[in-house]
């Protein structure tokens, strides 16, 4: 894994939210109920029996593996112990169709013709309706596939390959026709490997790529209800003034009329000590943005609020927001985000660097890189022990090498720490080869960022996003891009990629990824003018090979080694 020193400032916009997946559960019942136990996972090789029967509650799965959701299918192989621990000596390498050329990225590979995973694997659960569910509309919810899909639930079909492909997407559907309000309901899921040529999600040379290629339901999985009107992607978004005394927020989410006749509510939101609410009428089946704006509500220009900034700066104050919709004083659907108020600008400096300013600061970006876990298991102590250590090191911010943002669990520690976190579409293999794009992958691309796009947007800690990675994407491309960020109100700066490669679209990115990955004496980051740390913004760069302690040595690597 490559590190990353960023040598230069950087700044902040306002804002945050969060989907409902982020809302914080409690009784209601719009709150979500993760769907998270009980999966078992069986290869489709392995399998006889159709998916009308795999998909009902008779079904016996005793013999399937135990499954890990979140989670992949090597990883849940690895837990219950059908595969060693492939972070020990070269266990990888005895993985059943493990890639093993050298010379060529795994992510831009067919799988092995002997390898098991090849084959499409079922997961499967049972549960039962919450019972705070009672008499309400049900959604089930999917944050992260990788890669396509065919959805079962009772026997019947809900989605199929064609509609869920995509690592980045998110998938939400509507299933109170087929849920059994008593007894118990069975999901199965058969999970289809990504291809070289798919936008999954991939490691290049941040880790090894595990067979599976990191197959399954890598991010949560829940229920949730509702009455007739829904609401998603609530949304606080802060404007500062220039003397960074005043700030006037909008709040807005998206309200759904999910009935097919003209529905009368009312839209709630509680912010800052304001509570506000107005009347909203939708036709049927329509969808609105509605918003509270300062213009609409003179409260909402808000005179010295608390501003967010990074750590070393001051306090990442933190808001909350409230948001319901009712129908005959009645809660249909509600969520609740947390939020920072902050502005990020970004400019280019004489020399012709990236220039970061929040709240109108500069702030030196001093950042190393971070990968997830090979087979992308979460542990939250583990992440609070991995954030500490960015601290303690004297870093302020995180650059998500190969974008897996993870859950928003992640996102929402470092809001808390007041860390910043730069993100963006991943390097060198699908992602990057624009020009074997088909339709099919232009749109899964434009969906991904509407969907990452939304709940990135809600977060002060993400402060930019890098739509080209290593090198910046054909002009449609980046047009469709930024046209999708401008129509989500994105608060953030946004650069074409991490390398010096200008655009006709955006000019100059005002930053470079010239290495070296290699130790060097200090004196070079100023003495070399073109690629030395102190010259521009240095994107990407290593200071080499670091030798772990003596402890985790023996973690790893066997005795006789």
């Amino acid at each position: 894994m490559s590190r990353f020193r960023f040598a230069l400032p950087l700044l902040a916009t306002i804002l945050l939210t969060a989907f409902p997946e982020a809302a914080h559960a409690d009784d209601s019942p719009a709150s979500p109920v993760f769907l998270h136990s009980n999966w078992r996972l069986e290869s489709s090789c392995k399998l006889t029996a159709k998916a009308e029967a795999i998909s009902l509650p008779s079904f016996d799965d005793s013999k399937w593996h135990p499954a890990l959701v979140p989670g992949t299918v090597v990883g849940s192989l690895v837990a219950d112990k059908t595969l060693p621990d492939p972070n020990y000596g070269e266990n990888l390498k005895s993985f059943p169709g493990g890639f093993n050329d050298n010379k060529r990225q795994a992510a831009n590979l067919d799988m092995p013709a002997d390898s098991p995973f090849r084959c499409s694997h079922w997961f499967r659960t049972e549960f039962a309706a919450p019972a705070a569910f009672a008499n309400r509309a049900m959604w089930l919810h999917f944050l992260g596939i990788n890669y396509r899909a065919n959805i079962w639930l009772n026997g019947k079909q809900i989605a199929n390959r064609s509609d869920v492909a995509g690592a980045y997407r998110a998938y939400e559907f509507s299933i109170g026709d087929l849920l059994h309000r008593e007894g118990k309901n069975a999901l199965a899921v058969e999970i289809f490997a990504p291809e070289k040529n798919d936008l999954g999600l991939t490691w290049v040379d941040w880790n090894p790529t595990p067979p599976d290629k990191d197959t399954g339901m890598w991010r949560e999985v829940f229920l949730t209800s509702s009455g007739d009107v829904t609401l998603r992607h609530p949304f606080a978004n802060a404007k500062l003034d220039s003397a960074y005394k005043s700030a006037a927020l909008t709040l807005s989410a998206e309200l759904r009329n999910t009935t097919d006749h003209a529905v009368k509510a009312t839209f709630v939101a509680d912010a800052a000590d304001m509570h506000l609410s107005q009347p909203i009428e939708l036709a049927p089946k329509e969808s609105k943005i509605i918003r509270f704006s300062p213009d609409q509500f003179p409260q909402l220009k808000l005179a010295n609020p608390h501003l967010w900034w990074p750590y070393q700066v001051g306090e990442p104050y933190l808001y909350t927001a409230k948001f319901r919709v009712e129908i005959s004083e009645a809660t249909s659907d509600s969520a609740s985000v947390s939020f920072g108020i902050r502005e990020v600008t970004s400019e280019l400096t004489e020399t012709g660097g990236r220039l970061f300013k929040v709240n109108g600061k500069r702030v030196l970006i001093r950042g190393a890189a971070w990968t997830s876990d090979m087979l992308l298991s979460w542990d939250s102590k583990k992440a609070d022990a991995d954030l500490a250590y960015v601290k303690d090191m004297g870093l302020n911010t995180i650059r998500l090498e190969g974008n897996k943002p993870d859950r928003d669990e992640f996102f929402d520690k470092a809001d808390k720490l007041g860390l910043l976190v730069m993100t963006g579409w991943i390097c060198c293999d699908a992602w990057e080869h624009w020009n074997k794009w088909t339709p099919e992958t232009k749109k899964i691309a434009a969906a991904s960022m509407v969907d990452q796009g939304s709940r990135l947007r809600n977060h002060p800690s993400v402060f930019v996003w890098l739509y080209g990675s290593d090198g910046p994407p054909p002009a449609e491309i980046e047009n469709m891009y930024l046209d999708i960020l401008k129509n989500l109100e994105w608060p953030n700066p946004t650069i074409s990629s991490a390398s010096e490669t200008p655009t006709k679209v955006t000019g100059k990115s005002g930053v470079k990824m010239t290495g070296p990955y290699e130790y060097v004496p200090p004196v070079y980051w100023f003495a070399d003018t073109k690629a030395g740390g102190a010259w521009s913004y240095n994107t990407e760069t290593s200071p080499g090979p670091a030798i772990p302690p003596k402890e985790s040595l023996a973690k790893f690597i066997p005795k006789e080694h």
